[in-house]
């Protein structure tokens, strides 16, 4: 079966997973790492996210880290748009945490194939 990321450097294929994070949903950074086969790479998929704003179709926000918390907050446009833009989907964020993580959390290993 064809994957569904085209042939390109590993930034471009973090932001295609990123691109297909459904709204209402998270993933995290080591489930996009494990995806595209770099299971010990979670840390430069954060890079690719930080590196990600003013691309329109990546919806950096929905990628937290593998507890849910937004650890990625500091690189939006305020201290308070990475949550605010989950609670617009319908994510519970508290404390820089996403509430019901376990329930919102989207495998990309699980929902796509590869």
């Amino acid at each position: 079966m064809d994957s569904p990321l085209r042939s390109v450097d590993f930034f471009e294929q973090v932001y295609q997973v990123c691109e297909l994070i459904p709204e209402g949903r998270v993933t995290s950074y080591g489930a996009i790492a494990r995806y595209l086969g770099a299971a010990r790479s979670s840390r430069m998929v954060g890079w690719a996210m930080n590196t990600a704003h003013g691309r329109p179709n990546v919806p950096a926000h929905r990628v937290v880290n593998r507890n849910g918390m937004l650890t990625g907050k500091q690189h939006f446009e305020s201290p308070t748009a990475m949550q605010e833009k989950l609670q617009n989907e319908g994510v519970t964020v508290l404390n820089d945490q996403v509430s019901d993580f376990e329930v919102r959390f989207w495998d990309p290993s699980v929902e796509l194939i590869l």
